[in-house]
């Protein structure tokens, strides 16, 4: 779960930079900047340590500079609060793949109830279209406070709900089934 973690906050790191400091300054230009040295320096500081990186990372990188060129050139920091939305709108797309969530469960809910599971990874697909089309939304209002709020509370609440939702009625379908079976 840490490693997890560690990977959402490496993937937003630009994003969360350029929020501090656009906080901090109430300078757009500044914060750009400093969000498109941060993600440049990030992937010359994993080449440098010899780690690998994948296409994501270049992705990533590509769309902070691009984004933060417009957002440069027009003095408009939405660009930049787009950018997540576009990370779960690809998310989402891989979520697409029929079963990609069997891999993340136990054994015991992968032999009782894998149809429930695959229900559940295209729920999941659906979440993270919902919530890439709301920050959408609340980026094209250019509100920081409001993006912050919807970045944190909204979309990571609606993770965490999703999340314990799955966990209890997957956990009531597994115990209901190995009941059944028990009994026949």
């Amino acid at each position: 779960m840490k490693d997890v973690f560690a990977r959402l906050a490496s993937d937003f790191l630009s994003a969360i930079i350029f929020l501090a400091v656009y906080l901090i300054t109430d300078n757009v230009i500044l914060a750009t900047s400093v969000a498109i040295a941060a993600a440049i320096a990030q992937v010359i500081y994993a080449r440098l340590k010899g780690q690998a990186l994948n296409y994501m990372t270049y992705a990533s990188l590509a769309l902070v500079v691009v984004l933060g060129a417009i957002t440069l050139l027009t003095h408009d920091p939405r660009f930049m609060l787009a950018k997540p939305s576009i990370a779960h709108f690809a998310i989402g797309l891989i979520m697409l793949k029929r079963g990609w969530m069997l891999r993340y469960m136990p054994p015991i809910v992968t032999e009782t109830v894998p149809e429930y599971v695959t229900a559940a990874g295209y729920a999941w697909a659906a979440l993270m279209f919902v919530i890439g089309a709301g920050m959408i939304v609340v980026a094209s209002t250019g509100d920081l406070k409001l993006w912050a709020f919807y970045i944190t509370v909204v979309a990571g609440g609606a993770k965490i709900l999703a999340f314990a939702v799955q966990y209890v009625v997957l956990r009531l379908i597994v115990t209901s089934r190995r009941r059944a079976a028990a009994r026949a």
